[in-house]
């Protein structure tokens, strides 16, 4: 699969070409659904597949105020992408020139003029061009005109009766249900990050962690317990995961991401690494003492071990 971060990257002569245009953040069932589409429609026809995406959200230059938590990061979602055989993806910045384009001169300037676009899959709310002035009805128009397809793409089909959609899936990790964020995403909602040196109060305690560095990326869920999965490399470890800022102790201001490895002991220290969010075990509490809070420690890692099936 072809990575371009500029249109300066887009190879002359590149196409003829299928494209699909969208953020894709989570790379949710939706999205995949429309990826696959993508591809089925590209090898029809006999077309290069394109997915245009950006580097940020839209709404970080439009609307700032109303900005939403990325739920993975670029890199993360153009390897979710790559996964569904496309062709070629294009980032571009999503900056005031880019904001300032009419919806013709995005056509004409991207969609023709670097992708030699045949097909543009959208939704029904596709939006484009400046101050989202353009719609579904505008680029069926200037397909018309300019003599590319229009495929309207419907929602995929719901999830135990909910809508797929990157802002639910937002609103569940916002209250820790991961598990139905699984759901929707089509697998466990993760962050990844450097392995950094922590406190080593889980050391002093016999439950060592593993920390993740403050740029962990990924949407982190709300504080709690978790249990679910470390991946170093090629070994996924099961693990007891803490969300947040260890009340019990003080001094602790910032959140952090902390994973208890089971029946390992392992130097970390440096390592890139990615932490998956199978199941909510409890909130995040203060314990009057350190008996209390070891005991519900060995109580969340019995309670892990169930919930992955990995027995006693």
């Amino acid at each position: 699969m072809f990575h371009w971060h500029s249109l300066a990257e887009v190879p002359q002569g590149w196409g003829p070409s299928a494209v699909t245009i969208g953020k894709f953040d989570g790379v949710h069932l939706g999205h995949v659904e429309i990826l696959r589409q993508l591809g089925n429609i590209s090898s029809t026809r006999g077309l290069k597949s394109t997915v245009i995406t950006f580097d940020r959200h839209p709404a970080s230059l439009l609307s700032p105020e109303e900005l939403p938590a990325d739920i993975l990061s670029t890199e993360d979602r153009l390897a979710l992408i790559e996964h569904e055989s496309i062709d070629a993806s294009l980032v571009l910045a999503f900056d005031a020139e880019l904001a300032g384009l009419s919806p013709r001169d995005f056509v004409t300037t991207i969609l023709l003029g670097k992708l030699n676009t045949q097909a543009v899959l959208v939704g029904h709310d596709f939006r484009f061009g400046d101050h989202a002035s353009g719609d579904v009805a505008t680029l069926q128009e200037l397909g018309a005109e300019l003599g590319f397809d229009v495929v309207l793409i419907d929602d995929v089909a719901p999830v135990d009766g909910v809508r797929v959609s990157s802002s639910l899936i937002r609103e569940l990790m916002a209250s820790g249900d991961v598990a139905t964020a699984a759901k929707l995403l089509g697998r466990l909602p993760r962050v990844n990050g450097e392995v950094v040196h922590g406190h080593k109060r889980g050391r002093e305690l016999g439950f060592p962690t593993a920390n993740l560095s403050q740029e962990a990326t990924g949407l982190v869920p709300s504080d709690g317990v978790y249990a679910g999965w470390f991946v170093d490399g090629g070994h996924r470890y099961p693990a007891a995961i803490s969300v947040g800022t260890n009340p019990t102790f003080e001094g602790v201001n910032k959140r952090t991401v902390e994973a208890f490895l089971l029946d390992q002991n392992l130097d970390l220290y440096g390592h890139q690494v990615t932490i998956e969010f199978a199941a909510h075990i409890r909130g995040m509490v203060a314990f009057t003492g350190i008996d209390p809070l070891i005991e519900q420690m060995h109580n969340d890692v019995r309670l892990t071990r169930e919930i992955l099936g990995l027995g006693k």
